[in-house]
């Protein structure tokens, strides 16, 4: 008999084939399941399931709002007043009295009374006072007599368009000898000539005259003559 020390190949192989061909199906099933658990778990396969399938869309349908029918229109019956007849009165008969005992009235005769005129009254003719002297102060016609003699000044208007003329002033001089009115007794003709003279004349300054030892308030008349240079 002989040994040899090399190993087998050929049976080596044959028990591997005989191995495969014996537990090859049952790991391919064991294997197939622990893919599926790891998908299971991991929730792969549910997102391939939700990719894969439809995508399901609830419709839903409102029904339109019913309109509600508006309620009958109630008519009111208002009942009409009825107005009474009018009331016919029947005429009054007139009834005349016939008056048989009338009544004299006497006539009343007036009686005239003549009455004599009282006398006339005698009639005292009595004279009448004298008029009292007058209390306002006297005019001096002349012997006026200035300390300041009025110096009227020409207004440049009147000398521009040849005014000229004379006015005559009438001047109340009170017992100090100053103006305390001026009048235009005579106008020169022009307006602005104569408030010229009645300012000069106020500004003036006059001698008091004295009445009796004692100076008096009078009117003196001051005469203005206005002439331009030839």
């Amino acid at each position: 008999m002989t040994f040899s020390t090399v190993p087998d190949l050929g049976d080596a192989g044959n028990t591997f084939a005989r191995l495969r061909a014996k537990f090859g199906p049952l790991s391919a099933v064991i294997a197939l399941h622990v893919v599926m658990g790891y998908l299971i778990y991991s929730g792969t396969l549910t997102r391939m399931v939700d990719i894969a399938l439809p995508q399901v869309v609830n419709v839903t349908f409102v029904a339109p709002p019913t309109t509600k029918a508006a309620p009958p229109e109630v008519i009111k019956t208002v009942p009409v007043a009825q107005v009474p007849p009018p009331v016919v009165v029947p005429p009054v008969p007139v009834v005349q009295i016939a008056v048989q005992n009338a009544i004299t009235v006497p006539q009343v005769v007036p009686v005239v009374v003549e009455k004599t005129a009282p006398a006339a009254p005698a009639v005292v003719a009595v004279a009448a006072p004298p008029a009292p002297p007058s209390a306002g102060p006297r005019t001096l016609t002349s012997g006026v007599e200035y300390i300041q003699a009025p110096q009227p000044v020409y207004p440049a208007m009147s000398k521009r368009m040849g005014e000229q003329g004379k006015v005559v002033l009438r001047v109340l001089v009170n017992e100090k000898g100053m103006a305390d009115q001026v009048l235009v007794q005579t106008s020169s003709g022009s307006a602005r000539l104569d408030e010229a003279g009645r300012q000069a004349a106020l500004r003036a300054l006059f001698k008091p005259h004295v009445e009796d030892g004692r100076a008096v308030a009078v009117y003196v008349i001051v005469p203005l003559n206005f002439q331009l240079a030839s």
